[in-house]
């Protein structure tokens, strides 16, 4: 029996297949105009290249944003936080984890968690883009970068420019402000990642740190940014041994397993 659960994010929805004996496949895809469409998409994709029907699947979570969405329209028996599936999913990858980190397009979170991926506390960012992957993919854009080179190409850097504005737009301004004075965009590059990290350092002191920690989200990809931010907390960040944008998903497969009647 699989138990799938379907994560609608902003920019990237996933779905994993679990069984009994642990992950069967996952996938992720772009995002579709509604969270429904994306759920339902992603999922699709999931079973064909599995080679199973939607009636194999035991018992669906859904989470994310339109997580109530997808569960209305009947493509999820129940919907679960992100906050509490990341920390299910970390934990389950990462035992000894008690703090995980993270970072998707759209906001950022820092969760504490206790033996067993139970929620112990957690703290997000304000609406603010800054701090979160949208804030990265603006100023990647603006130095005419993919996103993987953005955190490679800082460690080309001589130093790491300075930036001085919070805000996602006024900090695009400054990027075109070096730009236009010369300076080469591996040193500002190497601005925006340590700018990201000490957003992210913020939101882990407020919440306190407990060793292990784990880093999840499309950022975690980001080398620069987890340097630097190891660097920022005097801590290793464990890596998985899977996909970074899958842990919230399979929280939410996790919690399908227990709710569905698996162990």
């Amino acid at each position: 029996m699989h138990f799938p659960r379907i994560n609608v994010v902003s920019l990237t929805p996933q779905a994993v297949l679990i069984n009994a004996k642990g992950i069967v496949a996952y996938k992720s895809m772009g995002v579709k105009p509604h969270p429904v469409e994306s759920a339902k998409a992603v999922v699709d994709m999931l079973v064909k290249e599995e080679g199973i029907d939607w009636k194999d699947i035991g018992f669906c979570v859904s989470t994310g944003y339109g997580r109530e969405q997808v569960q209305a329209e009947g493509l999820a028996q129940d919907n679960v936080s992100e906050i509490s599936c990341h920390g299910m999913g970390a934990s389950w990858l990462v035992p000894e984890a008690r703090t995980v980190i993270d970072i998707g397009g759209q906001d950022a979170k820092v969760i504490r968690v206790g033996k067993g991926g139970e929620l112990v506390d957690f703290v997000m960012n304000d609406k603010c883009a800054a701090g979160t992957g949208r804030f990265l993919e603006v100023q990647a854009r603006t130095l005419g970068l993919s996103l993987d080179e953005l955190g490679t190409v800082s460690f080309q850097a001589e130093r790491a420019l300075e930036l001085s504005s919070r805000c996602s737009i006024f900090c695009e301004t400054e990027v075109l402000h070096y730009l236009q004075r010369g300076h080469t965009k591996a040193d500002i590059a190497a601005g925006v990642n340590r700018a990201m990290a000490e957003r992210v350092a913020a939101l882990v002191r407020r919440v306190g740190m407990e060793k292990e920690v784990t880093m999840s989200g499309g950022v975690a990809k980001n080398a620069a940014v987890r340097a630097e931010l190891e660097r920022m907390l005097n801590v290793r960040l464990i890596k998985y041994d899977t996909d970074s944008q899958i842990v919230g998903a399979l929280g939410a497969a996790l919690m399908a397993r227990r709710m569905g009647g698996g162990s």
